[in-house]
């Protein structure tokens, strides 16, 4: 067997490298080829001798291919946003079509482009498969699945509405401004006073889920404040310096006739009640433990002190007439006459009765005109739109404003109340989300739209003194537009681009990772299959769980080496010589052999 032995020999080192130049032209050939993966010979002896001491008969040598598949190949630029490239691990799933009973195959050849039907195809006619994203970005439940992925369709029977579902305002609002207090309305009233002109108005304009534009009027009017409070409407304008009491037998040397020397007035909130005399002279006073008041500033500082000193403010209005307000919003505040009548005189502080629907007839009981520690009831039932209130023991009295969202049609989308700390800052708590906003739901605009949801951030609203400010204004949302354009992005979505300057996320590339992506089996198209030495498939979000990213307007080069495969021709065209020469010897030897008598 040693002549015969190593010819068989010979044969197969023929063989072995006839195969290694194959996988060597197979890959220069695919130089070109983008996404392509070369492949290595790998020999191996195969022996007949099992033992060192028996007889030695030659073996031959076996040739296997090993993929290189992992192998990353040069990412190059290109000019198309349907290529994508992927830097590091992972496959896009694609399938030869969208009909029943197609396998799913892997390829890393990314040169996408919208066919006929709509459908991403790559240059092998590869159906590109992702997952579907919807309105809000989800993706679906079952993404480990492949069932989960259904054919990139980027077509488009018509274009795109986004409706408008947030808002985003900055805006100053003048804390100089005189706040409207309804009791003194020629008619007096309660909240609201949507009566009465805007102080300030924007209108932002929204789309509908027919691409429909529509404005909503935001109109601001700053209030007294829902707190128990009266005010005086006497004939005359007050000043600070004014005294109140006049003599009570000459001419009155006051300003307010109806008020004489040792009238008084109570005041009560809960079971606190204050007595306020009006005197000439300091220590004139007749009733005891009255709070002595000489001039309009004194009862004003008497009122500010009353109680524990925070329970009342009072202050001079710029129409000359004294306001007191509630600090706590839940307190009801009792004004009575005491001794004459400098309360209710027509020529004296002649305050304002309360005019609440809830009392049987005009009284001097003021009770809060909405109670801002509950919830939504008239005549704010849509107060619960708005942010809470986060102070709402001591609120400032001075930072309350009324806002009106009007419907084009005029009616009130929503009317709440917000409030400004004194440092300017919005006296308001963030929700669960973090979010200081006005959440409108269900406006229905009357063309036949869905009902339409938008929240307004008004976490950036702010009151000081000065002008009215609009800082900026931001809301999304389009009109109808066409499509202009499909783009892969980083992370592996697929985004369509239209005219109205809106975009849509419609897919989302998942990145397909084998244990082994070396055990592939390579099918035609430049794509690969799975087998049992490659391992299960994962679907991966890009750059997740050890997937790569996306490269998008790129392509993956071939990951073949030209002058490596040219020097590994040499060798390989070396060892095919030597083993014709291996045969050739054989053959000389055999000749011999057959030439001896």
């Amino acid at each position: 067997m040693g002549l015969f032995g190593s010819l068989f020999t010979g044969v197969s080192a023929l063989f072995g490298q006839s195969q290694n130049t194959a996988i060597i032209s197979n890959n220069i050939a695919n130089i070109s080829t983008n996404g392509f993966k070369r492949s290595e010979a790998s020999f191996s002896s195969l022996v007949t001798t099992e033992s060192r001491l028996a007889q030695y008969s030659p073996g031959t040598v076996a040739v296997n291919r090993i993929q290189r598949v992992d192998q990353q190949g040069s990412i190059q630029q290109t000019s198309s946003s349907t290529d994508a490239a992927i830097s590091g691990n992972g496959f896009f799933p694609v399938k030869r079509a969208t009909t029943a009973g197609q396998e799913f195959l892997y390829t890393r050849a990314g040169q996408f482009s919208e066919d006929a039907q709509g459908l991403l195809r790559n240059a092998a006619g590869f159906v590109l498969y992702a997952w579907p994203v919807d309105s809000d970005g989800n993706l679906p439940a079952n993404q480990g699945d492949l069932v989960s992925l259904v054919p990139a369709d980027v077509a488009f029977l018509g274009g795109l509405t986004r409706p408008t579902s947030a808002a985003d305002l900055a805006i100053n609002l003048d804390a100089d401004e005189i706040g409207y207090d309804p009791h003194n309305f020629s008619t007096p009233a309660e909240l609201p006073v949507d009566s009465q002109s805007p102080h300030f108005s924007r209108g932002l304009t929204v789309f509908d889920a027919l691409g429909d534009s529509h404005t909503l009027t935001i109109e601001y009017r700053k209030i007294v404040g829902p707190m128990a409070h009266f005010t005086s409407n006497a004939p005359a304008v007050l000043t600070a310096t004014d005294t109140i009491a006049g003599l009570p037998i000459t001419a009155n040397s006051g300003v307010l006739g109806g008020i004489t020397e040792g009238h008084a007035l109570d005041i009560t909130i809960g079971a606190t009640t204050e007595t306020f005399e009006f005197v000439q002279t300091a220590g004139a006073g007749a009733i005891v433990g009255a709070n002595e008041v000489i001039t309009v500033q004194d009862y004003i500082d008497a009122i500010n002190a009353f109680g524990t000193g925070n329970e009342l403010e009072a202050r001079l209005t710029a129409n000359g007439q004294i306001l007191v307000q509630a600090v706590d919003p839940t307190a009801t505040v009792i004004v009575a006459n005491n001794t004459g009548t400098p309360a209710t005189n027509g020529t004296g502080f002649n305050i304002v009765t309360d005019p609440s629907a809830n009392n049987a007839a005009p009284d001097l009981t003021f009770e809060p005109d909405y109670d801002i520690t509950g919830a939504a009831v008239a005549p704010y039932l849509s107060q619960s739109d708005f942010p809470q209130i986060s102070n709402v023991t001591s609120p400032n009295t001075q930072g309350w404003w009324e806002m009106s969202i009007v419907h084009p049609n005029g009616s009130n989308v929503s009317q709440g109340m917000i409030n400004f700390d004194g440092d300017g800052g919005l006296n308001a708590a963030a929700d669960s989300s973090g979010n200081i906003d006005i959440e409108l739901t269900n406006i229905d605009w009357g063309n036949g739209s869905d009902l339409q949801n938008i929240n307004i951030d008004i976490g950036r609203f702010s009151q000081f003194s000065g002008n009215y400010d609009v800082i900026f204004t931001d809301q999304n949302g389009a009109e109808l537009g066409l499509r202009t354009g499909i783009e892969l992005t980083r992370e592996g979505k697929v985004v369509a681009r239209f005219s109205n300057g809106a975009s849509a996320d419609l897919y989302q590339i998942p990145l397909v990772t084998f244990s082994n992506s070396n055990g592939l089996t390579e099918v035609s198209g430049t794509a690969y299959s799975t087998s049992e030495e490659s391992g299960e498939e994962n679907l991966r979000e890009a750059a997740t769980g050890g997937a790569g990213f996306v490269e998008p307007s790129t392509l993956e080069a071939s990951n073949v080496d030209l002058a490596d495969e040219f020097a590994r021709l040499i060798i390989s065209q070396r060892a095919f010589g030597a083993g014709t020469r291996v045969i050739t010897t054989v053959d000389q030897m055999t000749e011999d052999l057959l030439r001896l008598r």
